[in-house]
């Protein structure tokens, strides 16, 4: 039997490969580096759902429709906004969320693309005694996600970084809430409820909840002033280091390198460039730290350490972190589902029963 389903080939995807011993990331043909930076997330969002969708139309039309469907929840959802804003952030996206159709449309799936990117600043500014900000539905994705946070159109450099963040992260093979999202669209449930599932495993620590505490851990050993020391101290109350090692990759995590560019393209000078400065030394101390305390593991950067420094020079509080990790990987989470609803079918696995036997009446 595999603890956690370790090396059991569950689905057969054309989505995306995680070579995890090779430290490669290819989506849909396209290794990670050749669309990082490169491609738009709605670009990546339309290569995503390639041959899922009979109406799927071209780049630059699902771009405005992913524009349209940004300005559709907002209206939707704007007198849910303060009741929902009474919740903790992550939770409060999820059940907004929640509020839309279970379709299986195109423009049920652009609905839920977008839900994260409006319902997020929208959130954080009612949580923050700001009003919300109705999204502009003719800007780019990511830029449009900003302005609703800040109220002010944003850099291009700024609104680049968040758009390569969106596509880093926007698929990574079989994980916990990929496979979580499949299970239930095996069922033939809507994707919306397909979503959901993803939601709810994306929030775990052990998942997309880790990027938060890497800035918390950056802070604490600032403080400290001895990074090895607390480090060291960290391991030995058996705590996790938080933003390195990985499930897969006994390498370092390619979207670790994709991350650490984009910050390093935000500025080598004010607090950013300082902010990085201080995480490398981190790293490397880090790196040394784990591979003397833990030498028969691989552990190396993963993706949440520098997902920290983006989403913070981004303007984004660490409690919203993994919003705006769901902000990406909802595109994944749907391509997923229709591939499963298109090509698979319903996920029953079996279990072994190790419990107590009643006795046998003779």
């Amino acid at each position: 039997m595999a603890n956690g389903l370790d090396d059991v080939v569950a689905a057969e995807t054309v989505l995306s490969d995680v070579d995890g011993l090779g430290g490669r990331l290819t989506i849909r043909g396209h290794s990670l580096p050749e669309l990082a930076g490169r491609w738009s997330y709605p670009q990546v969002v339309r290569l995503l759902l390639d041959g899922f969708f009979e109406d799927l139309p071209g780049d630059a039309e699902l771009a405005v429709k992913l524009g349209e469907a940004r300005v559709e929840v907002f209206d939707r959802l704007l007198p849910s906004l303060p009741l929902l804003a009474s919740l903790e952030i992550y939770s409060a996206m999820r059940a907004g969320m929640a509020m839309l159709p279970d379709g299986e449309t195109l423009a049920d799936a652009l609905r839920l693309i977008a839900a994260p990117a409006v319902l997020t600043p929208a959130l954080l500014r009612l949580q923050r005694g700001e009003q919300p900000i109705a999204p502009d539905g003719k800007a780019d994705h990511a830029a449009d996600m900003l302005r609703m946070l800040k109220s002010s159109v944003p850099s291009p450099a700024l609104a680049k970084a968040l758009d390569t963040y969106l596509v880093t992260v926007c698929d990574h093979g079989l994980n916990a809430s990929t496979f979580a999202t499949r299970v239930v669209a095996s069922t033939l449930a809507g994707l919306t409820s397909s979503v959901l599932a993803g939601l709810g495993a994306l929030k775990g620590p052990l998942h997309g909840g880790a990027p938060g505490p890497v800035i918390e851990m950056l802070d604490a050993i600032e403080a400290h002033g001895d990074a090895a020391g607390w480090l060291r101290d960290e391991i030995a109350h058996g705590r996790r280091i938080m933003g390195f090692g990985h499930r897969i990759y006994r390498v370092r995590d390619p979207r670790a390198d994709v991350l650490k560019a984009v910050v390093r393209q935000l500025g080598s000078e004010g607090e950013t460039g300082r902010r990085l400065a201080f995480a490398e030394k981190v790293e490397q101390t880090a790196l040394e730290v784990l591979r003397i305390a833990k030498p028969q593991r691989s552990l190396q950067t993963n993706v949440e350490f520098y997902t920290a420094l983006v989403l913070e020079a981004a303007g984004f509080p660490p409690h919203a972190f993994s919003n705006v990790f769901a902000a990406g990987r909802v595109s994944g989470w749907i391509a997923h589902a229709r591939e499963q609803q298109t090509t698979g079918r319903l996920i029953r696995p079996q279990s072994r029963y190790v419990g107590p036997v009643p006795d046998l009446v003779a």
